[in-house]
């Protein structure tokens, strides 16, 4: 007897070790694929703010004149503004002279009495204010602006972007939501298997006098605590990969996003709890609700 009980005790933690390697190994998988997905964020964001606005004065302006389209321009909310640095940049028409004669090999001043070029300012536009209708607003409200001679942008490129960037996001989502069906439908078998060699305990707790909240609780706190461990375990293989990944590949420390990351692991604990639980529940109320013939 003693033996039998013993090897009931061994096969009982096997199958619930089994679940907690299934429930660890999605979660994990989902948690990959949320990294990477957090990569592609940041990386749509580096592109994002390498797209900028050049607007070109009027000649022979003066200090002050400049001076006050530098704080209406600063005033704007289109203007990105990250770590304290605002994305405006003064250029003279000394500065991109000197610019152009280095980039080309030229000096048009051997031939030119004027410098042709303009002052100008070069602004980064923030992610939210980057789609074509909203960038053509903000052209012609800077357009508005006394001493403004012209406001440009490579608009091919802005499109370019946009439309790529929809065909990535489309293609990802379709990705997550297969993925998600899959970890669920993955962790919802693999719990009830797991129960169904305690089909018979389930019955004898019944016929014994016991509730059925009595009998849930055992079975769903159990489910909880591996969800949530199985979630743990996932977060901490996901964080040390990143971090081996960050030491050993140049550039990708760049895409970094830390608090992302910690909302992203804590959404795989609660997730890994909430799942067990509710894929516990439906297994335990399926056996509750089940003749003994049918048990057997």
């Amino acid at each position: 007897m003693a033996n039998q009980s013993r090897k009931k005790k061994i096969l009982g933690h096997f199958k619930f070790g089994s679940v907690l390697f299934s429930t660890t190994l999605s979660l994990f998988i989902v948690g990959l694929f949320g990294v990477i997905l957090i990569q592609a964020k940041s990386l749509t964001s580096m592109i994002r703010e390498n797209i900028e606005v050049q607007i070109f004065l009027d000649k022979n302006l003066e200090e002050g004149e400049i001076s006050d389209i530098r704080e209406n321009l600063g005033s704007r909310p289109f203007i990105l503004r990250k770590s304290d640095t605002l994305g405006l940049k003064y250029i003279s028409d000394e500065e991109a002279a000197a610019t152009f004669i280095e980039s080309t090999g030229e000096d048009f001043t051997k031939f030119l009495d004027d410098n042709p070029l303009r002052d100008s300012f070069v602004i980064t536009i923030a992610e939210e204010f980057q789609t074509s209708e909203q960038l053509d607003a903000i052209v012609n409200e800077i357009q508005a602006i006394d001493g403004v001679f012209e406001v440009s942008y490579m608009t091919d490129l802005v499109d370019s972007i946009n439309k790529n960037l929809l065909k990535v996001s489309l293609v990802l989502g379709g990705f997550i939501l297969i993925l998600i069906i899959t970890v669920i439908m993955l962790i919802n078998n693999t719990i009830r298997l797991a129960l169904f060699s305690q089909r018979f305990l389930i019955r004898s707790m019944q016929l014994v006098g016991a509730t059925r909240a009595f009998i849930r609780k055992p079975f769903l706190t159990r489910a909880w605590f591996f969800g949530m461990l199985a979630g743990s375990i996932a977060s901490v293989i996901l964080y040390g990969l990143v971090k081996y990944t960050q030491a050993n590949i140049e550039g990708f420390g760049l895409l970094h996003n830390e608090q992302m990351l910690m909302i992203l692991f804590a959404i795989l604990v609660g997730v890994g709890g909430v799942l067990s639980a509710m894929s516990t529940l439906r297994a335990v109320n399926k056996y509750l609700n089940m003749s003994l013939d049918e048990l057997y």
